[in-house]
């Protein structure tokens, strides 16, 4: 089968294009012919070699969430699963491929009347996204600022802190993401690159902080006492890192979600469901196919993509 390999850390085009064994469902798997695979910002650190909470050994072929149909089963899992349309993590590894083996309990079927490419942008987003509105729990008539509002969670939580009847702000920081997050519901839209950027926002109850850095400690600043603050991302390279204290003193929340395996999956199946009852939009800015992986990979890591970045393994 076709595949995408990782020989070494560095680059995009360290990313290589090759042939590799068909897998073979092992006991309680699935083979899924694979017709989307998911990306993320941090497949792009652990293949440049930063942090990442992925470490297999190389060569290895990356790639951490698939969507497509199940064409085998393993023993003990249920062969009626053959032929149905689902979307899964790999476990961190196989997800660059025309076909990867996963644990037939981790799979999730694709509700119908929801595209599989949807499904498939939905499947690590939409579970962050969840997660972190349901932490912060904005209420209606409370002001939300969503920083990074135009990339794969940032959408959704604009979506979704607007259908719990807060005012959304939207920071992005090229034009053309403003008018995606305004697209979506948000009320409002700031550069985050302007100095003053901040004050253009005001007091805010909820920080979405999904970029980190300078940024995330100039909103910081906005939030009013009882508000709360909840990092989903850094794509500045580095967290906010405010300390507890000066949180404490000013009376916000700095909130830093977990969750069982069970809740995670609960997540996911409630993203999936609003999805297919059209409540909730994933935005799929690019899409490359299988072979140019590394092209998808330059274009998350030049800060230009919007929304969801997927491959398209069966064009």
């Amino acid at each position: 089968m076709r595949a995408v390999w990782l020989k070494e850390f560095g680059g995009p085009e360290v990313l290589v294009p090759g042939e590799a064994p068909d897998p073979v469902a092992g006991p309680g798997q699935v083979v899924v012919d694979v017709e989307f695979v998911n990306i993320t910002f941090v497949e792009t650190q652990f293949r440049s070699g930063g942090p990442s909470p992925f470490r297999p050994e190389l060569p290895m072929i990356p790639g951490n969430g698939v969507g497509g149909v199940v064409t085998d089963v393993g023993a003990g899992a249920d062969p009626a699963l053959v032929g149905r349309r689902v979307v899964s993590s790999t476990g961190g590894s196989g997800g660059y491929a025309e076909r990867a083996a996963v644990d037939a309990a981790g799979l999730f079927a694709v509700p119908d009347g929801l595209p599989l490419d949807a499904a498939v942008a939905l499947l690590a987003d939409g579970r962050t996204a969840t997660m972190m509105l349901r932490a912060a729990a904005p209420r209606p008539g409370e002001r939300v600022l969503v920083e990074a509002a135009a990339g794969g969670v940032g959408t959704l939580l604009v979506q979704l802190a607007k259908a719990a009847g807060a005012t959304v702000v939207a920071a992005a920081g090229i034009a053309a993401k403003r008018e995606v997050a305004l697209g979506l519901g948000a009320d409002e839209a700031v550069d985050y690159r302007e100095p003053g950027w901040s004050e253009a926002v005001g007091e805010v109850d909820v920080v979405f902080d999904g970029v980190g850095g300078d940024v995330a400690r100039e909103a910081f600043t906005l939030v009013r006492r009882g508000g709360r603050m909840v990092s989903f991302g850094l794509a500045s390279g580095e967290w906010a890192g405010i300390p507890e204290e000066a949180a404490a003193e000013r009376g916000v929340g700095l909130l830093r979600p977990t969750a069982s395996p069970e809740e995670l999956r609960e997540f996911t199946l409630s993203a999936l469901a609003e999805a297919a009852a059209g409540r909730l939009r994933p935005v799929i800015g690019q899409r490359f196919p299988l072979d140019g992986a590394a092209d998808a990979h330059a274009a998350i890591e030049s800060r230009a993509s919007v929304g969801k970045t997927l491959l398209e393994v069966r064009r």
